[in-house]
């Protein structure tokens, strides 16, 4: 048997892995051809409920919409805690999520009926593992808002904080990248562009439109005025 030198071995390997590549090339571009992206729409019915449009909100925000980078983006969760937390935008939308429709009612008299989707505050509290002396949770958004609420209510109810709305994902003026969704409690309780959840034994705390003369509790059943 004629034996083959090592250079000729070489070239035949090198053909080889020139062969392989160009058969790797030609199925990525297949993939790349047939997987393509296309643009969301948004849901109008779930569950046999008709929703409102993603626009069919006012713009009441207390220095318009703020514009936030999602690579930079991060979410603390501080104060009365015995764990400190820091979440980024990637954490935040891995973790488990619920979907649910809940109204939002505004003291200007409009409403929108919403599919949110988002992830439980009650299991960020639990990870942050809150003091037995912290009473009430502050939220804290990029324009300076904040807004608080008796730590109970995010282990009496599912309240969750919305990254996505009717399949979308929050669009800036709708407070990309987290809204919260207090169900029971008057629009100006949903906070938007939220970056910090604060715990606190400050139960007198008063938020922004609530230092300025609205109902502390914000419930629906109740006047927004004091």
């Amino acid at each position: 048997m004629k034996k083959v030198d090592n250079s000729t071995l070489i070239i035949v390997i090198v053909l080889c892995i020139i062969a392989l590549g160009l058969v790797i090339s030609f199925v990525n571009k297949e993939e790349s051809d047939t997987l393509k992206e296309l643009q969301a729409v948004e849901i109008q019915n779930y569950e046999g409920k008709d929703l409102s449009s993603i626009e069919d909100f006012r713009e009441n925000s207390i220095k318009g919409p703020q514009y936030i980078d999602k690579k930079d983006y991060r979410l603390q969760v501080t104060g009365l805690v015995n764990e400190e937390k820091e979440y980024t935008f990637d954490d935040l939308t891995k973790r488990e999520h619920f979907k649910k429709v809940v109204t939002l009612n505004c003291v200007e008299g409009w409403s929108a009926t919403i599919l949110w989707e988002g992830f439980l505050v009650r299991n960020l509290l639990d990870e942050a593992k809150v003091k037995d002396n912290a009473k009430v949770v502050i939220f804290h958004a990029k324009d300076g808002y904040t807004t608080s609420y008796p730590i109970e209510y995010f282990y009496n109810h599912d309240i969750i904080i919305a990254d996505k709305m009717n399949g979308y994902d929050l669009l800036p003026e709708r407070g990309f990248p987290l809204q919260l969704v207090a169900e029971t409690k008057w629009g100006y309780k949903w906070i938007k562009w939220i970056t910090k959840i604060e715990l606190s034994d400050d139960e007198d705390y008063k938020g922004f439109w609530e230092s300025r003369g609205y109902s502390n509790s914000g419930e629906l059943n109740e006047s927004f005025r004091e």
